[in-house]
């Protein structure tokens, strides 16, 4: 499989890059600084080097040629407005039209659970990033790729354990930055799982048990 990732110097793209070179997949990204697509060249991932807010669906879809899935990882963690709005929602528009465009039928998306952090005081910045994040899984569902959505809880650093907990809903708590990656290499890696909405939160299920369980 040739996946691409829109995200894959991130945290949760990186790690996703490094499950699927581990399982002989091939991947390439979009990365903003020529060093990171060095580093990232080093590890066998094809980067391209391109802003994302400068690129049009024209411009990026020929990035996306020979690419199986587009997964997208990118994300402003709910920061300042217009970062929010180019990147979780015009960067992830821009995204679903440019695979369709290169003829890239699978797209997955990883979003947010809506109820991560509603205990906190979130500020109208956070709220704004909920609020685009709700909009865009909307559109995501609405469009006629091969779609597929990944709700994870709180992202934390720690290491993964192997276990978690997917299915159609989920509590709120918080999930490892790796279990998240494991998970998302084995969904893609399982096409029978389709135009669904997922979410991820830690668990007792071995992750590839619980893949399994969400197949129609």
């Amino acid at each position: 499989m040739k996946a691409f990732i829109i995200g894959v110097s991130g945290a949760v793209g990186g790690l996703l890059a490094r499950n699927l070179i581990d399982r002989g997949d091939d991947v390439a990204g979009l990365v903003r600084r020529e060093e990171q697509r060095t580093d990232l060249s080093a590890q066998g991932v094809e980067a391209h080097v391109a802003q994302l807010a400068d690129l049009t669906a024209d411009s990026l879809a020929p990035m996306l040629t020979g690419a199986d899935v587009v997964v997208y990882t990118a994300g402003s963690n709910g920061g300042k407005w217009e970062v929010t709005a180019a990147i979780d929602g015009e960067g992830v528009v821009k995204a679903l039209e440019a695979a369709r465009l290169a003829g890239v039928s699978r797209f997955v998306l990883v979003s947010v659970l809506p109820e991560a952090g509603r205990e906190h005081d979130l500020g109208d910045d956070v709220e704004f990033y909920f609020a685009v994040k709700k909009l865009i899984d909307v559109t995501v569902s609405m469009s006629d790729l091969d779609w597929l959505i990944l709700r994870p809880s709180l992202l934390v650093d720690r290491n993964g354990i192997g276990t978690v907990s997917l299915g159609p809903a989920q509590p709120h708590d918080e999930i490892p930055r790796e279990d998240v990656a494991a998970t998302l290499a084995l969904l893609l890696h399982e096409p029978r799982i389709r135009r669904r909405i997922l979410e991820l939160t830690q668990g007792t299920t071995p992750i590839a048990w619980a893949v399994l369980a969400n197949l129609p």
